[in-house]
């Protein structure tokens, strides 16, 4: 398949769409129909974390953002942080361990390989477009330039959501934009990291590392672990529960 037809196939699967966010989840399946890959997620990112999946070809794929959010480690971050496309063939490879937490928990969920390929808007990289495989191998060279032939296309439907209307005074438009990429984010995390604040009587930050080192210690991820102190399945006041921050492994802020 030519490119002219790689850039057809991925710009007619996201016609129709009813709204931006079902734009990228067309988009991230278009990519497993045409780039031989079992699965495609839109990351949006900053250098420090994963905000929320914007789109995703299927719930393995929205798993593996979580896991890149509860380690705060992982190829979209990396992807983010140097504007570069970041290609892992072999994730079990003792040559690869830039991101021990992160390949460990794909690995245990059947993942072999995978690949961020960075989203901008402007000259600033927002997010990846994450393809994984279950089988060993580098993306061939047809799938790599249709995967960077998507990671432009993802960038449309991020516009439409951070783009202001022509009703907003031109000063709030970025504050607007990302006011709502911010409603993507994982509103259960941010819940939960409240009612750790009001229970221990710390600081949002700190109750985000605690909550996110102690998914890691249990190998859940963070929005798991949120959902069993919303569901109150879990008692943020429960003792020895947390401990002191970075007491427990895992994430500690820093990255």
């Amino acid at each position: 398949m030519g490119i002219d037809d790689l850039r057809s196939g991925l710009a007619t699967a996201m016609m129709g769409a009813t709204s931006a966010l079902a734009a990228a989840d067309q988009l991230c399946r278009a990519c497993v129909d045409l780039l031989d890959v079992d699965g495609a997620s839109i990351s949006v990112a900053d250098h420090e974390t994963t905000r929320g999946t914007f789109g995703s070809s299927g719930e393995l794929s929205r798993r593996l953002d979580e896991f890149q959010f509860t380690f705060g480690e992982g190829p979209c971050l990396d992807a983010v942080r140097h504007g570069v496309p970041v290609l892992v063939a072999d994730l079990a490879a003792t040559s690869e361990v830039r991101w021990p937490a992160f390949a460990g928990a794909l690995l245990d969920v059947g993942v072999r390989a995978v690949f961020a390929l960075p989203v901008g808007i402007g000259s600033s990289p927002v997010g990846a477009l994450d393809l994984f495989k279950r089988q060993t191998g580098p993306l061939t060279s047809e799938a790599l330039t249709g995967g960077l032939l998507a990671a432009e296309l993802a960038a449309l439907p991020l516009l439409d959501v951070m783009g202001a209307t022509a009703k907003i005074a031109e000063h709030a438009e970025a504050e607007y934009g990302w006011d709502q990429l911010a409603s993507l984010e994982r509103v259960e995390v941010y819940q939960a990291t409240g009612m750790i604040v009001a229970a221990l009587n710390i600081g949002p930050d700190e109750a985000l590392v605690r909550l996110r080192g102690n998914a890691y210690a249990r190998g859940i991820t963070a929005s798991e672990l949120a959902w069993e102190i919303l569901e109150r399945r879990l008692d943020p006041r429960e003792e020895g529960l947390w401990g002191p921050s970075g007491t427990q492994g895992g994430p500690t802020g820093d990255r």
